[in-house]
């Protein structure tokens, strides 16, 4: 597998990195370690000591860095070998390890794994909705046995909802659905719009609708590269303008951890400005979230990866449906991305 490298990844819900402690985490096959510094910055280093390649996560926080579990070696966030309790206290040229561009941000911290040369805080999509300052966030994590871009397949085509998720998500008209395409750069939408639907009862209860009033119900995502999707759901009486229907944002963000395991991060956000009813609502539909997805997508997802195997996802001549469309043209995009990338390593250096 090959990823895309010159692109911000979530890292971590920004709580998961505390300060005074050491946090390891491994993303696109890399072991990373986080800690905070004096300042309370976060920063990322590569958790494998030069020296005998113990894994740094095992040591101990010290002032701005970390030391080495096995011989006492000190890291700063730069990756730069501050301390050698050995000898003269001589610091070897080569003692230093890796560091990485991070940056916390709506409530997560993002790593760039490529050039840091490169690194762009605007290139992050927006998730402005989930802006700590502004919004009751409720956040989750989970981790799942199987490759990123199936997951990214799975909220892209939400047609599934009707089989997968029948009494908690779907409902018997999902696949009579209204559905559009479209791309503005790399940025792929997927908008999808039933018409006097009969929803299942826990999105009744979630909206705060009566049971059994036809509704029009849409979920528009919108994906950037390489997984990061946010959802806009919501509903409105048959017939009603959007406007007058009650939606909710639904970020859905996926960093490969290995080729065939992703970290999974999801959550509900609502605008404080409505006060302890928001973190109210947020704090019950986040749990009520959970339920399907850990125990419908994820289960699936995971059954996808064993009958896939090694093998390469178009090497198998997936057949398409309609719904598929919104997953392909995003996979598309980000086969792209790779490949210009990989051909852009591969120009020769200019000459000095």
């Amino acid at each position: 597998m090959t990823f895309l490298r010159n692109t911000w990844y979530v890292a971590a819900w920004d709580h998961e990195v505390a300060h005074d402690a050491l946090f390891q985490r491994t993303l696109l096959n890399e072991s990373v370690l986080f800690f905070r510094d004096d300042a309370g910055k976060v920063q990322a280093i590569s958790n494998r000591c030069p020296h005998r390649f113990a894994p740094l996560h095992m040591g101990k926080r010290v002032s701005n860095g970390v030391q080495c579990p096995y011989h006492g070696l000190q890291f700063d966030g730069a990756g730069t070998c501050t301390g050698n309790p050995h000898g003269d206290g001589r610091i070897p040229a080569a003692a230093s390890v890796k560091s990485y561009p991070v940056i916390e941000k709506y409530s997560a911290i993002w790593i760039w794994m490529g050039d840091p040369a490169r690194e762009d805080e605007a290139s992050i999509p927006d998730f402005s909705c989930m802006d700590p300052e502004h919004a009751w966030v409720g956040k989750r994590y989970l981790h799942a046995r199987a490759n990123y871009v199936l997951e990214t397949d799975n909220i892209m085509d939400l047609s599934h909802i009707q089989y997968l998720h029948p009494t908690t998500l779907g409902s018997d008209t999902v696949s009579d659905a209204i559905t559009s395409v479209k791309q503005e750069g790399h940025t792929v939408y997927s908008n999808r719009q039933t018409v006097a639907e009969i929803m299942p009862d826990y999105l009744y209860t979630a909206m705060g609708f009566p049971h059994g009033l036809p509704v029009d119900r849409w979920v528009d995502v919108r994906w950037d590269a390489p997984a990061n999707m946010l959802l806009d759901a919501g509903a409105v009486a048959t017939g009603g303008a959007r406007s007058d229907g009650r939606s909710f944002m639904l970020p859905h963000l996926f960093t490969p951890e290995t080729d065939k395991t992703t970290h999974y991060w999801f959550a509900f956000c609502m605008p404080k400005a409505l006060g302890e009813f928001g973190k109210q609502v947020v704090e019950e539909q986040v749990e009520g979230l959970s339920v399907p997805f850990t125990n419908e997508d994820l289960p699936m997802l995971e059954a996808q990866q064993r009958m896939m195997g090694d093998a390469e996802f178009w090497s198998l001549k997936p057949v398409l449906l309609p719904g598929d469309a919104g997953a392909i043209r995003a996979r598309r995009v980000l086969d792209g991305l790779i490949a210009n990338e990989q051909k852009e390593a591969l120009q020769p250096a200019p000459a000095l």
